[in-house]
């Protein structure tokens, strides 16, 4: 595929001049994560100042289930072109089942299903049958990858069921991206940067209806904000991507992790414990800051 005018364009979209430090901010996060045993990566950014903390940033780490917001990228793109629409109707096929606790899984096979439904379940509940269907849909990872690529993002990628990344699957899995260009892709969204202003309000109405929202870093926001999520773990992996829309300064808050000793289920998990514990930081450092 070749990179059209409209996603050459986006390329400028990307944030690319210097971005200043907050110190202070930083400093306070790095306390908070001292001793944390496995790797972590940190951006937080204040979309009102541009004020960022980057803490190994650039790293790339596995993506777990955050992959599906590239994924997602990857339906709107066809969506944008006119090629899909949010009613489009699709078969469901018993061949199409990852096996696992999905809600899609108890369809029917010959059942029809909207396109929106098929997101929602994707991105709300997290469903893995949905997510490799869309995938399809959305032309292949590789395809995926190649629009990622157009619109500026060198690090992001889909690895499962992608001919040629075994060798990055075997490393990072479903996926792969740093917690700064997931925090951009958000970023890009939330300023209707991405694609048309419509398609970017029904990307965030359905990033803004994550259900997985006990243990994680979204928890210590207060209900009546509105976040724009996902969320993703593995045994040895627990992120979560976000903008916090808080009212005098909204921000982007993007925690990785890999290589976690602690790889339990529980609410105490390690990870889950210090995203939760930067989380509740960020929101007394912004939530109610002038």
């Amino acid at each position: 595929m070749k990179p059209t005018l409209f996603s050459f364009l986006l390329l400028f979209a990307i944030p690319v001049f210097a971005q200043k430090t907050d110190k202070q901010l930083q400093s306070k996060i790095e306390q908070a994560i001292s001793g944390f045993q496995g790797e972590i990566g940190i951006y937080v950014k204040n979309l009102r100042t541009g004020k960022t903390v980057n803490i190994h940033a650039d790293t790339i780490f596995p993506t777990a289930s955050i992959v599906k917001v590239p994924i997602m990228t990857g339906i709107v793109y066809k969506m944008n072109k006119g090629e899909l629409h949010y009613d489009s109707l699709f078969t469901y096929k018993d061949s199409l089942l990852y096996e696992g606790e999905d809600i899609l899984g108890s369809f029917k096979s010959g059942e029809k299903i909207a396109l929106k439904k098929l997101l929602m379940l994707m991105l709300t509940t997290s469903d893995n049958t949905a997510s490799l269907w869309l995938q399809t849909i959305a032309g292949g990872g590789a395809n995926i990858n190649r629009i990622l690529d157009s619109l500026g993002f060198k690090d992001t990628r889909v690895n499962s069921r992608v001919p040629g990344r075994e060798a990055f699957r075997a490393i990072y899995q479903w996926g792969q991206t740093t917690p700064k260009e997931m925090g951009q892709l958000f970023e890009m969204i939330y300023n209707r940067k991405l694609f048309s202003s419509d398609l970017c309000d029904r990307m965030m109405r359905m990033l803004a209806k994550n259900y997985w929202d006990e243990n994680e870093a979204i928890s210590q926001i207060p209900p009546t904000i509105a976040v724009f999520s996902k969320n993703g773990c593995v045994n040895k992996t627990r992120n979560e991507a976000m903008i916090v829309n808080a009212p005098k300064n909204p921000y982007v808050f993007c925690i990785f992790t890999k290589n976690n000793k602690d790889i339990s289920w529980t609410h105490e998990n390690e990870a889950w414990t210090m995203a939760r514990k930067v989380s509740k930081l960020l929101w007394g450092y912004f939530g109610t800051k002038p």
